[in-house]
């Protein structure tokens, strides 16, 4: 089931928290530059996709100083932070949902999914989408979204107020990408990960063949 990008490898570089940097063909485009994540984390980027509007994923203030310090650059993102954004950069900021497709820094991107998961009944769902990279690498925001196709590389949101162990294990099954690299993990120390990780093995509920690596902020991998 392996898949490569149809215009050449792709390199991604894990930023903190749920943030990732893809590159190719020297462009750059970053999904999810959050307050968790480094605060440089979309300076430099062609393009930025954002899945939804909670400060993990989306800090306003960074992202109108990346978008400042490149005056090319561009966001897709959904509505509700579409909204937050489109008037200081008019032309530059563009609203998908569910179905659409779009070229991003030499990316083509498919739009997936449409709600948050849920943390509790009583907090109100809000919107969510997910991005599928190049038909290859996936990254579903806060939501445990299929694409409805196979995926190579699954971005696995692996700790959150809205998730549990079983879930993430069948997740991954239901998907199953040929790997999984870990996203949505900025509350977890090494002690964590070394759970999560035995969990996801063998020794655990297992996630064979997916190959699952942990990936730290700074890591870089070829796609």
């Amino acid at each position: 089931m392996e898949q490569t990008s149809p215009s050449g490898p792709i390199e991604l570089r894990k930023k903190g928290h749920a943030c990732v940097r893809l590159s190719k063909g020297g462009r750059t485009l970053v999904i999810d530059p959050g307050g968790f994540s480094e605060p440089d984390a979309a300076v430099g980027a062609e393009a930025v996709l954002v899945t939804h509007e909670h400060p993990d994923h989306f800090d306003e203030g960074r992202l109108r100083a990346a978008l400042d310090a490149s005056p090319g650059a561009e966001i897709w993102t959904l509505r509700s932070v579409a909204e937050r954004v489109s008037a200081a950069f008019p032309g530059r900021v563009h609203t998908v949902g569910h179905g659409d497709t779009f070229s991003a820094a030499g990316f083509e991107v498919e739009v997936h999914g449409e709600l948050h998961a849920v943390i509790h009944p009583d907090i109100p769902r809000i919107t969510n989408v997910g991005y599928l990279v190049d038909g290859a690498l996936f990254h579903p925001g806060d939501a445990f979204t299929h694409p409805g196709r196979e995926v190579d590389t699954l971005l696995l949101p692996l700790q959150a107020p809205w998730n549990k162990m079983s879930e993430v294990v069948d997740y991954v099954r239901e998907v199953a990408p040929r790997r999984a690299y870990p996203v949505h993990d900025g509350l977890i120390n090494e002690q964590g990960h070394a759970v999560y990780g035995r969990n996801l093995g063998p020794q655990g509920a297992g996630i064979a063949p997916t190959e699952y690596a942990v990936l730290r902020p700074g890591d870089r991998v070829t796609l």
